[in-house]
This record gives C-alpha cells, sequence and structure tokens, in this order.
C-alpha cells in the first residue's frame, strides 16, 4: 500500500505540468529536498538566558550547489513586527559558501563575516565591531523603539538571478594555492554592471543555522525552509532597496502537496504574497515536549509567521490575520496538551496566566517562541507561556476559525482556482480557501546534567536538540 501511494503521488505531481492550466508548471513550492531559489531560516536569537550573561550567537551558512555565480538578497528582520534591520547584496561564486555569526551588540545585534564572498556593501569582519543592526524600519509602530528588538527574529535570502560576464569573473574566488587564500576580487559589481549581467535565476540555494549559547553548552540547529520556483526573471535590485521579498513571486501560483488528500495548486489570490502564504497555511500544529526534573530539561516551541507584515499594514488588517500591531497583534490559538500516556488537558484559548484585561492570549508576534513553564531555553522575550503539570508529553496548537473586532472572519485565505490532483489520479477544479496561519518552525530541548566526573576530570554534560514540527491542512474544496 505505502509503494502504491508513492507511485499514485509520483504521478498525481507529474500530472501537473499536463493539466493545462495557467502556470502551474512555474508554481513556487516549498522543496522538500531543502533546494531552492528562497531560503527562510526560522530563527535567529542573541538573547542571554535567564538574566545572564549566558548570550547566543547565530551562526548562519547559505550554499551555492550549482555552477552559476548567483547574486542574492540577504535580510534580517525582527521578530515582533517583521521589520527590516540589515539586509545588502551578496554575490555567491559557483559552488559556494557563505558564512556570518550574527551576535550581541551594543543594546542589539550586528553580523560580521569572516568570508571571502563578495557583499555590497561590505559586511564587516570584526568580532567587536560588527555591522550593526538598527531600528529605522520599526520605530514608532507601537511594539518598542529599542535597539533590544533586534535581538531575535528571522532571516530571508532571495536569489536575484544567476550573474554571468565580468560580474561573475569579479565575485569568483580565483589565485593562492589553496582554498583558505583563493578569495574573489570582487570587482566588475558595479550597479550598472551587476543589473546588466544579472540572468533568470535557477534555485539549488540551501542553508542552515546553528544557536549556540557556549557559556549555557547549548547548540541548536535548524535548517533553512526552501521555496523553489518563486520567480522566473532575474533582476538585480540596488543595494539599500528593499527589494525583491516575498511580495516579488511570479506567477502567484502555488503548488502545496495536501497529505492524503493529494497535491494542490492554486491560483486567483487576492495579492501575489498569498501564493507563498498558501505553502505554509495549517491548522494544527504537533510537537512534543520534555521537562524532566533529574535532567533540568527545558523545551520552547519556534513559530513563525513569515508572511504576517504583508497583511497588518497601516490603520487596518485584513483576511487571514485577526488584529494590527498596537502593543501587540495577537491570533487566538487553543491548545491541548497530552502527557506520554493519553492524559490531556486543554486550555481555554491556549495559555495561562489569564492576559490583562482587553488584551488576549495567542500568537501575538511574527516570530513567536511558545515555552512550557518557563524560563525560556532561547532566551526569548517574544513569548507564549503555557504552563503544564506533565514532565513530558506532545502538544497540539490549534488555529480556529475566529472573527476580527470589524466582526469580518480571519484565519483564513481564499482563492479564486483550487486543482486538485488526487493521489488516484482524479482531478478537481473549484474556487476555494485555505484554512489556518502561515507558520514555519521547530522545537528546540535542553539537557542539563552539568559537570560530571570523567575518570577525574569535570565534564559540563549539557545537550540540546531540535525538531522540526508537525502540521495538518484544511484546503476546500
Amino acid at each position: 500500500m505505502n509503494t502504491f501511494k508513492k507511485k499514485s503521488l509520483y504521478a498525481a505531481v507529474a500530472s501537473i505540468g499536463t493539466l493545462g492550466f495557467a502556470g502551474a508548471v512555474q508554481a513556487v513550492n516549498v522543496n522538500a529536498d531543502g533546494l531552492g531559489q528562497v531560503l527562510i531560516y526560522p530563527y535567529y536569537t542573541t538573547q542571554s538566558v535567564g538574566g545572564t550573561t549566558a548570550s547566543y550567537n547565530s551562526l548562519l551558512s547559505v550554499v551555492n550547489s550549482t555552477a552559476s555565480a548567483k547574486a542574492v538578497k540577504v535580510r534580517f528582520i525582527e521578530g515582533k513586527n517583521s521589520r527590516e534591520v540589515l539586509d545588502f547584496n551578496l554575490f555567491l561564486s559557483m559552488n559556494d559558501v557563505w558564512t556570518a555569526a550574527v551576535i550581541p551588540f551594543g543594546a542589539g545585534a550586528g553580523v560580521f563575516t569572516v568570508d571571502h564572498s563578495c557583499t555590497v556593501p561590505l559586511v564587516s569582519s570584526s568580532a567587536t565591531s560588527p555591522t550593526p543592526f538598527v531600528n529605522f524600519a520599526y520605530a514608532g509602530d507601537g511594539g518598542g523603539d529599542g535597539l533590544d528588538r533586534t535581538k531575535e527574529g528571522y532571516i530571508e535570502i532571495i536569489e536575484m538571478g544567476v550573474v554571468t560576464g565580468a560580474t561573475a569573473v569579479g565575485v569568483t574566488h580565483t589565485g593562492g594555492t589553496g582554498k583558505d587564500d583563493s578569495v574573489p576580487p570582487c570587482k566588475a559589481i558595479d550597479d550598472a554592471s551587476a543589473t546588466a549581467n544579472t540572468t533568470n535565476p535557477t534555485g539549488g540555494l540551501f542553508g542552515g543555522i546553528s544557536l549556540i549559547n557556549v557559556l549555557a553548552g547549548v547548540d541548536v540547529s535548524e535548517n533553512a525552509v526552501a521555496l523553489d520556483n518563486f520567480r522566473t526573471t532575474g533582476k538585480y535590485d540596488l543595494p539599500g532597496d528593499i527589494k525583491p521579498d516575498l511580495r516579488d513571486v511570479n506567477p502567484p501560483v502555488a503548488v502545496v502537496f495536501n497529505g492524503n488528500a493529494g497535491v494542490v495548486s492554486a491560483t486567483g489570490f487576492a495579492q501575489n504574497v498569498d501564493a507563498v502564504s498558501a505553502l505554509f497555511m495549517v491548522n494544527h500544529v504537533y510537537n512534543e515536549f520534555v521537562l524532566d526534573a533529574v535532567t533540568s530539561s527545558h523545551t520552547d516551541w519556534v513559530l513563525t509567521m513569515p508572511t504576517k507584515r504583508y497583511y497588518c499594514t497601516g490603520g487596518a488588517v485584513n483576511y487571514l490575520f485577526q488584529r494590527n500591531l498596537t502593543t501587540n497583534s495577537c491570533d487566538d490559538v487553543g491548545l491541548t496538551i497530552y502527557d506520554r500516556e493519553e492524559f490531556t488537558k486543554t486550555t481555554p484559548q491556549g495559555f495561562s496566566p489569564p492576559p490583562p484585561p482587553g488584551k488576549v492570549a495567542g500568537l501575538c508576534w511574527e516570530a513567536n517562541v511558545m515555552l512550557f513553564n518557563g524560563p525560556s531555553l532561547l532566551g526569548s522575550v517574544n513569548t507564549l507561556t503555557p504552563t503544564t503539570t506533565f514532565p513530558n508529553g506532545w502538544a497540539d496548537l490549534a488555529i480556529p476559525s475566529v472573527t476580527k473586532f470589524d466582526g469580518a472572519f480571519a484565519h483564513y485565505l481564499p482563492a479564486s482556482a483550487i486543482t486538485t490532483i488526487s493521489l488516484s489520479g482524479s482531478t478537481s477544479t473549484a474556487p476555494g480557501t485555505f484554512f489556518g496561519l502561515p507558520i514555519i518552525g521547530f522545537q528546540a530541548q535542553s539537557f542539563t546534567n552539568g559537570n560530571l566526573n570523567n575518570n577525574g576530570t569535570l565534564v559540563q554534560a549539557n545537550y540540546a536538540a531540535s525538531f522540526v514540527h508537525r502540521f495538518t491542512r484544511s484546503i476546500t474544496p
């Protein structure tokens, strides 16, 4: 039966290219193999743990697996209201890797790199004076103006296109006798040349990030979520330009694997970014937690909504999200917590202690961290705080259908044409809806054994692990 299902799925996916509905062959999708034109890193942090000096560094990498040089936009986004805190252009030669570190700096955070790949503007190579993150984009938005907001968030990397000609030569590692002294000249990457030499994107990027806290003895890794077929036409956006962003998906057609229902292709969205949101729309998030007293375990869930900023703008919030940002922009959720022996407790509206009068509990930020019983393993301040008496188990975070303050519905995403190809190969097309919220993320857990005696030598025995979330979807028809 399993073999039959796999063969049926492959047939269904292959059928997408032969059905004839508009643009499906060039539809944006989450690449299950981790390669794409767009990489979204669900979370970075430079927060400290428990008010101590044990701060996180976030070590980032991006790999160009192709035989072509590429221009990409690198964007760091704070976690409360998804405002940019820094972006720049990066050039990757063929088969290149670029690495960088996001570290605490002053009242906020900054980034530095000792990598030789070309960046415009030039990113600092000094750990003592990194390129600082800034608050220009979020000052006055109601979420606080301090640089402390730059200490946690998420990261986007978007391919602008393959670069050719003198630009490709100028960004390719050359010279030296070994890999460590082979550096690109970083020439011929002026705006005019780079614009003229940027051709269509081809994808093939992958990456990851390590959240490491040396003093706490914790290292949590996460893979970047890869979007493929994001757009068909290359365009070099100048340094200092906020473009490209997730609204530039082209064509705005989404392909989603919908479990046993088959493969879905959706078109006719109200705005282009809806095609990206559709890829992440889920109505349930599942994962485990560990709170064992013997190992002083902690568990955090990262729940990031990378398209939320495109729906909560100005003085109004449109479909999909429930509230705009004032001091927060919470979406109501429910949480059911199970232990490992099937016992369960359901928390109304999700969390305790109850919120202050006039406020609600829920997913209130763009990059949320749900911590069980606290304190936060990752040191986050963008938190949800459910409590439980269970020492371990699993939880079901449910995103219900709700109404907004004006009585309109939220937590839905309409499309004028949703074509479903079932595992058996049958097809149907009709207007439809994605229900839930666009969420990506992972669970992080830690185990602390303190100092153990290893043949007379004291060894700090702290450990950490991470696991991606599991989801369900609700798509009609």
